[in-house]
C-alpha cells in the first residue's frame, strides 16, 4: 500500500466539502422554505442563522428585517434581557454598548450590540422579547427588536398626562398596539404606530391587576370580593370604526371569561397569571400558609373545571411583579414542576414542588437586609427579571448596591 500525501488528502477533503456544500445549496426552493418555517417555529435566532448559511437559503426564505416587530411570528418570544447586577445597567460605559440576552426555554445566551441603549433611551419593559423603550427627550414610546434592529414608534407618554392622576408604571403591548394601564382610574390607553397621541378607553374598571399580553389580547384579573375569587378579564385588540369618512380606533370593553377559585375565611389567596407552553396558567398563592399553592389552566376554568394540575412540563414558574415560565431542562439548577417565590417569613427564595407538595430553598444561604450570598446564581438573575425596576437598572434582587470607597481626608 502507498500512503497518500498530505496534499492529496487535503485536496480530497476539499472536494468532498465542495460537493456537500453544493448539494445543500441546491435544495429546492419549496423545501428550503418549509425547513425555514419549521426553524422559525422554534426560535427566531435560529431562523436568522439558518438564512445566513448561504445566499440560496436566504433568497428562498422571508426576511425578518423590517418586519421583526409588526409580524408576530418574528418575535423573539422566549428571549429576555439579562440583568448584569452590580449596577451595570443597559448603556453603562463598562458594557461598551453590548447587552446580553438569554432564552428561557433553551438556556442559550447571546451578546448583542444595541447602540440605542447608550443613547437617550430608557428600557421600560420586554414583551415577547421586544424591548419597550422611552426616549427621554420627548417621552416617545418605541419598540425595538433586539435581533433585527427594527424600531416602531408610538406617541409620547406626555400626551397621557391629562388622563393620569398618578405616574404610569406599567405598559403592555399587543401586536401593533401598545396598551398602558393607568392605575389611578383603571382605564386603558392604546395607540397605533404612527399616531401622534394616545387614546383612552371610554370605559373604566374599579381595579385590575396582573396584566398578561397573550396572542394579541390582554388578560387581567379584576378586584375580588371579601371571600370570593376574582374573574379573569379579556380585552380584545382595538377595532377600526368608520366615522364620517375617517377611521377611528375603539377599544372593546373587557369581558369576563372565567371565575377563579374562591377564597375562604380560613385562607387568603393571591392570584397570578402566567404564560406557559402556549397556555395561560392561574396560580393561587396562600399568603398565611405557603403550602397552599395550586395551579390551574385557564382553558379548564373557562370550561368549568377547577381541578389543579401537578405537572407543567418540567417548567418552573417565577412569581413577582410579572411572572415567568422557565424550563428546567435548560437550567440544571432549576427544579421542574415548581413555583419560585420570595418567602417573607424565612427570608429566602423558596420553591414549591407541585407533585410532592414540599417547600424548600432554591439555593443555599438566607437573604437578609439585601445581603445575597455571592456569587449570584442564575436563579437570582431570572428572579430579578420579574421586577422591572431592578431589571432595567442593572441590580439584582436582594443584592446590596455597590458603593464607591470613601477616601479619608488628611
Amino acid at each position: 500500500m502507498v500512503a497518500c500525501s498530505g496534499k492529496r488528502r487535503r485536496r480530497t477533503a476539499t472536494t468532498h466539502a465542495g460537493r456537500d456544500s453544493s448539494s445543500w445549496a441546491s435544495l429546492a426552493e419549496d423545501l428550503v422554505s418549509l425547513i425555514g418555517w419549521r426553524v422559525l417555529a422554534g426560535d427566531v435566532r435560529d431562523y436568522i442563522c439558518f438564512r445566513a448559511a448561504c445566499h440560496h437559503w436566504r433568497s428562498c426564505t422571508a426576511s425578518p428585517c423590517g418586519r421583526g416587530v409588526v409580524v408576530p411570528r418574528f418575535h423573539p418570544r422566549r428571549w429576555m434581557m439579562l440583568p448584569e447586577g452590580n449596577g451595570l445597567y443597559p448603556g453603562h460605559g463598562k458594557l461598551r454598548g453590548f447587552v446580553r440576552f438569554f432564552n428561557l426555554s433553551t438556556g442559550a445566551f447571546v451578546r448583542l450590540r444595541l447602540p440605542i441603549a447608550r443613547d437617550d433611551h430608557r428600557i421600560l419593559d420586554s414583551v415577547d422579547g421586544i424591548l419597550l423603550l422611552q426616549r427621554n427627550r420627548d417621552t416617545a414610546v418605541r419598540l425595538l427588536h433586539p435581533f433585527t434592529g427594527d424600531i416602531v414608534d408610538f406617541p409620547p407618554l406626555d400626551t397621557l398626562l391629562p388622563y393620569a392622576k398618578t405616574p404610569i408604571d406599567d405598559h403592555s403591548r399587543s401586536l401593533l398596539h401598545v396598551y398602558g394601564l393607568c392605575p389611578a382610574s383603571v382605564r386603558v390607553a392604546f395607540a397605533a404606530s404612527g399616531d401622534r397621541q394616545w387614546r383612552v378607553s371610554s370605559w373604566s374598571m374599579y381595579q385590575a391587576y396582573t396584566p398578561l399580553p397573550f396572542q394579541g389580547k390582554l388578560y387581567m384579573l379584576d378586584q375580588a370580593t371579601a371571600y370570593g375569587g376574582p374573574e379573569v378579564l379579556q380585552i380584545d385588540p382595538p377595532l377600526q370604526l368608520q366615522l364620517e369618512g375617517t377611521t377611528e380606533l375603539s377599544l372593546p370593553p373587557p369581558k369576563s371569561i372565567a371565575k377563579c377559585p374562591a377564597r375562604t375565611p380560613d385562607s387568603f389567596f393571591l392570584y397570578h397569571l402566567v404564560e406557559c407552553d402556549s397556555d395561560i396558567l392561574l396560580v393561587t398563592f396562600g399568603v398565611s400558609v405557603y403550602a397552599q399553592i395550586s395551579v390551574y389552566r385557564l382553558a379548564d376554568l373557562i370550561s368549568g373545571t377547577t381541578v389543579p394540575v401537578t405537572c407543567i412540563g418540567r417548567n418552573s414558574l417565577f412569581l413577582g411583579d410579572r411572572n415567568l415560565c422557565v424550563s428546567s431542562k435548560a437550567f440544571p439548577t432549576i427544579v421542574g414542576d415548581a413555583i419560585v417565590f420570595y418567602h417573607q417569613k424565612e427570608n429566602y427564595l423558596a420553591q414549591y414542588h407541585l407533585r410532592r407538595g414540599t417547600l424548600s430553598p432554591t439555593s443555599d444561604g438566607c437573604i437578609f437586609a439585601t445581603n445575597m450570598p455571592s456569587p449570584s446564581s442564575i436563579i437570582h438573575h431570572i428572579y430579578t427579571c420579574c421586577f422591572r425596576t431592578q431589571w432595567t437598572k442593572g441590580h439584582l434582587m436582594f443584592q446590596r448596591e455597590i458603593r464607591a470607597w470613601q477616601m479619608k481626608r488628611k
